[in-house]
């Protein structure tokens, strides 16, 4: 059975390398007129590098053949050897140095007991591959494929194929007439996963892995968001195209674009810095600034040169929520920043550059505001390759028990201690979750919030009935308080709070803060003048001030939101 798959395997591989052989001819011009140098990775073959003596120069041997081709420079050569072979590295490392003092040489131990046992190989070399710094903004790598047995040659197909090596392919051939000056040929192989199917296909644990990697560990029940889950990782490992994600405030937007950058990081393809902002906090020239950046004096503060984050985010991820809160300027300046890598910064004369991968949040209607004109149709285009709609925590119920697990590890790493919660206390918790009483309004932010209160309250350290029941009580008050309820019941309140200072941001005030400014925000919608609104709502303690000026005390509140009465009269653009 081994030797048919190992036959099978090769088959594969062979076509792949025959299928690529016209481009490879390009790639290997390319890197014979580099003089930078190249780091090679490679095992060396017991057979086939064999020799001692002065008859051992009479021989093609790969390893030693890679290194004497005058216009191709190897920087670093990574040699993968098993122990039991010490004496015949030794020897090979020798003859390299004095055929090619430029190339330096490391070992590295590789120990599997049966070089035809596929499983030992691929995963002695899967573990170096996990371990090794890779530096690719900064060194190119090729995987040699000619020594070792089929089965290695196989397994640094498939590492390679699947990321773990960030390389391409070289494979080596002796001359067709053997001469001793005559290093032979090679040829480089770049694999373009995209054509071919079968080969490209992935290992079913690698796949389970990254999926689970994604949802946190967390063993999700919900099919439709495991389907979810399955596409972006699909999308995640293969595109980088911008990804949309949709979804109500708190559905985890956020924390699966960081999962996504550290999924493609563990892949090594990124290398830069996961980069975020929420859209809904900047606006004018702030946002301006914030996103393109912009060069000393170029408005009124700019006291210094500021880089901004796209090109923080250069090689890497950039993650803009909410960005439908972006101004009709920013959207089309980003459009042509994804578009060509290239953006003004503001008071700039020259373009900067910047490649990044976008990934985009938003509860909102895009396609809506799109008919509204407050969003780009063409911005829409270029985002919307990729969207994924993300549940709220009430339409994956059955979800609600692991997420509740998850909280709790996450919970006991934060406090440091370890938490518990009993079976009867877990059991009442859990029924009034799935329970129609249950809104989750804040969906997994108030699942969070729930269990810190609860872990924080937990005598030590498991959760009790009494603990629960106080909880529950928590959670049907704030999510029916009739009073509650009363100071919300203003929509329009609403809505005027959400544009001053966008939906995340008024989603994410405390309770408190919440209900006061609402209620502030109606008064003053209600009044004539800014003096007026004062009064209304310092009318109880005015007259405890010694010099009263009801105007700069209501201003001096406002502030703390960054909003103007202007703006809340709509007075201003």
């Amino acid at each position: 059975m081994l030797t048919y798959t190992v036959l099978y395997l090769l088959t594969l591989l062979f076509k792949a390398v025959l299928s690529l052989w016209i481009s490879s001819l390009e790639n290997k011009l390319k890197f014979m007129s580099s003089t930078n140098g190249y780091v090679v990775i490679g095992l060396l073959g017991p057979t086939l590098d064999s020799g001692k003596g002065a008859e051992r120069w009479e021989r093609w041997r790969p390893t030693v053949a890679l290194c004497r081709h005058e216009n191709f420079l190897i920087k670093r050569l990574e040699l993968l050897y098993q122990e039991k072979f010490k004496s015949l590295l030794e020897i090979l490392v020798e003859d390299i140095k004095m055929i090619s003092p430029e190339t330096q040489v490391k070992t590295n131990v590789i120990d599997f007991e049966d070089p035809w046992d596929f499983e030992q190989v691929y995963g002695s070399l899967h573990d170096f591959a996990r371990k090794y710094e890779f530096k690719t903004d900064k060194e190119d790598y090729l995987i040699h494929i000619t020594t070792g047995t089929h089965v290695a040659q196989i397994c640094m197909f498939l590492l390679t194929e699947s990321h773990y090596f960030p390389a391409k392919l070289i494979q080596t051939s002796p001359p067709s007439k053997f001469h001793t000056e005559d290093p032979g040929n090679f040829t480089i192989i770049d694999l373009d996963l995209s054509k071919y199917d079968r080969i490209a296909s992935r290992f079913n644990l690698e796949q389970v892995e990254s999926i689970s990697f994604l949802k946190s560990g967390i063993e999700t029940k919900n099919r439709q968001f495991n389907r979810l889950i399955e596409r972006i990782e699909q999308v995640a490992i293969s595109s980088k195209a911008p990804i949309l994600l949709m979804g109500p405030t708190g559905a985890g937007k956020s924390n699966l674009a960081k999962r996504i950058y550290e999924l493609r990081r563990s892949k090594h393809l990124l290398e830069g810095r996961f980069v975020d902002i929420n859209c809904a906090t900047i606006r004018g020239d702030a946002a301006m600034s914030a996103l393109f950046g912009h060069v000393k004096g170029s408005f009124t503060g700019a006291v210094q040169s500021r880089p901004g984050l796209l090109r923080a985010a250069d090689g890497g991820l950039l993650f803009l929520d909410e960005i439908g809160e972006l101004g009709l300027d920013e959207q089309a300046m980003l459009l042509r920043a994804l578009e060509e890598k290239v953006f003004m910064p503001m008071g700039a004369d020259t373009e900067v550059s910047s490649d990044f991968q976008l990934i985009a949040g938003t509860n909102r209607d895009l396609a809506l505001q799109v008919r509204e004109g407050k969003f780009r149709e063409d911005l829409l285009a270029r985002i919307n390759l990729w969207t994924f709609r993300l549940p709220g925590l009430k339409d994956r119920l059955e979800d609600v028990e692991p997420n509740l697990n998850y909280e709790l590890e996450k919970s006991a790493q934060h406090m440091g201690k370890h938490i518990t919660i009993s079976k009867e206390a877990r059991e009442k918790f859990l029924r009034f979750a799935v329970s129609s009483e249950a809104v989750w309004s804040g969906n997994f932010r108030d699942l969070n919030a729930a269990v810190i209160r609860m872990a924080t309250l937990a005598l030590g350290g498991r959760i009790s009935v009494e603990v629960v029941e106080e909880e529950i009580e928590r959670l049907r008050a704030a999510w029916h308080d009739p009073k509650e309820q009363a100071a919300y019941s203003d929509r329009d309140a609403e809505l005027l709070l959400e544009s001053l200072i966008g939906f995340d941001a008024a989603a994410e005030l405390d309770r408190f803060d919440r209900v006061q400014l609402l209620d502030v925000l109606q008064v003053c919608k209600q009044s004539n003048s800014l003096s007026e609104a004062g009064r209304t709502l310092f009318a109880s303690s005015r007259g405890q001030k010694k010099n009263i000026n009801d105007a700069d005390r209501l201003r001096k509140y406002l502030a703390r939101f960054s909003i103007r009465w202007q703006q809340i009269k709509g007075e201003e653009e």
